[in-house]
């Protein structure tokens, strides 16, 4: 956590044994139970470099206001850590600083206190490769421990409640250098944040630049959306013959990666690869990351890849769903993979799966099983989202008849002496492209 003078800045987790703890409330609903939730816990902490080394589960009817479990349970577990000698405490929640402050407190000095949005966002930290991810990821951590400050300078507070040689003013005199240096790391925590939203819209604008040059070029996108670990860097490298990092851990990659893809009929589709989602996800997280999850939102077809194998299928499957409601896609076409066929529980779930989402197909990323009809099903989407276009092309002009290649499909072409005659469909968004008059082609405007 943040002190005015800890040199880790953000990577605390250089110990190596964790002990985990989970609040079940009586009468909630959770998307996971408390035990099937800290087993994706210790995958994280797993993937976090940790050795988990025990955990407990408190059940209770309400969260303590003081210490988030009990303090009965909260002594349990300051023996089990001595005795296990676990030097990190992860909670499967996330802490309030009040939670935090009382915790550290009773559990010692010695333990590093964490919570499930301080670990994922240590775990991005790692695995951003881009300067754009490393800003995401530095801007949801401050936003993060900008809250959780005060607590780093309780010890000046007591120093100046507890009498001194001024005489019996209750510390007056003696509270200035703490609240200065409180306020000063706050104000540069501040300016940071600052400067990281502006460096961000920066990116954002960049974006959008980007993928107002990719409208024009009429290449339509399909994104890979899906909880974390589902195999969605599998499959883009199956159907693309792209190297994208492939680790059975979760979060294994974190920057999105596009690649071009030829889909049947002809034309290309471009194949993003974003963020994994997961239960629990960090709000700081979702909102550092709008940059790139705006991507999902500019996509023609939403491809949902689902691990058939998990046991929590399902309910992993509902997390991103919500996940994609609060990002407002809901207007995108959705194609639902079935991933990891190759495996037995994957085979054993297709019809359990099929009648939730009628339509999904069974794919195997691994070994290439149902990766011609998923090409085909895009193609499909996209054809669907396509407007019949008889056009005459003159041969000055062969940027354009380029285009119609690359994005089009292609029913009939007739060479003249002056041009090409070309009879086909293209993608709604792109008609304007093949206008007698040009359709104004640097106006940016699209026909839907």
């Amino acid at each position: 956590m943040y002190s005015g003078n800890d040199s880790r800045e953000f990577s605390p987790l250089d110990k190596s044994r964790a002990f985990l703890v989970a609040l079940e409330l009586k009468g909630s609903r959770p998307l996971l139970p408390a035990e099937e939730s800290l087993d994706e816990l210790a995958l994280l902490a797993d993937t976090a470099g940790l050795e988990v080394v025990g955990r407990a589960v408190q059940r209770a009817q309400r969260v303590n206001p003081s210490t988030f479990i009990g303090s009965g349970k909260v002594e349990e577990v300051r023996i089990w850590v001595q005795e296990l000698g676990a030097e990190i405490v992860i909670f499967d929640d996330e802490l309030s600083p009040r939670h935090q402050r009382e915790l550290e407190k009773l559990l010692g000095q010695d333990v590093l206190l964490l919570d499930r949005s301080a670990l994922i966002l240590d775990i991005f930290a790692q695995h951003a490769r881009t300067r754009e991810g490393g800003l995401q990821v530095e801007l949801a951590q401050y936003e993060y421990r900008l809250p959780r400050l005060t607590r780093q300078w309780q010890h000046l507070a007591r120093q100046a409640g507890g009498g001194s040689a001024r005489g019996g003013a209750g510390g007056v005199g003696l509270r200035g250098p703490g609240e200065t240096q409180l306020e000063t790391d706050q104000r540069e925590i501040g300016r940071r944040i600052s400067t990281l939203k502006r460096e961000l819209e920066s990116v954002r604008a960049h974006r959008a630049r980007h993928r107002a040059r990719r409208r024009r070029a009429g290449v339509p996108v399909a994104a890979l959306v899906g909880y974390t670990n589902a195999g969605k860097s599998t499959l883009l490298n199956a159907i693309s013959g792209a190297d994208v990092l492939m680790a059975d851990q979760l979060f294994a990659t974190l920057d999105p990666t596009t690649r071009r893809v030829s889909i049947p009929e002809g034309g290309t589709v471009l194949f993003t690869d974003t963020v994994g989602f997961i239960q629990k996800l960090p709000p700081t997280v979702v909102a550092a990351f709008r940059a790139t999850l705006e991507e999902i939102g500019e996509a023609d077809v939403l491809l949902h890849v689902i691990d058939a194998s998990h046991p929590n299928a399902l309910e992993q499957a509902d997390t991103v769903d919500d996940t994609l409601a609060e990002l407002e896609v809901e207007h995108v076409p959705r194609l639902v993979v079935l991933n990891k066929m190759d495996l037995p529980a994957a085979r054993s779930r297709v019809d359990e799966l099929q009648r939730v989402y009628p339509g999904a197909l069974p794919v195997s990323a691994l070994d290439g099983q149902g990766l011609d009809d998923l090409l085909e099903a895009v193609a499909v989407m996209v054809s669907a989202r396509m407007i019949a276009v008889d056009t005459f092309i003159p041969y000055t002009d062969a940027r354009l008849a380029a285009l119609y290649h690359e994005v089009g499909q292609i029913d009939e072409e007739i060479h003249g002496e002056r041009g090409v005659q070309i009879s086909g469909r293209v993608p709604a968004r792109y008609v304007y492209r093949f206008l007698p008059d040009g359709g104004l082609p640097d106006s940016g405007e699209e026909l839907e």
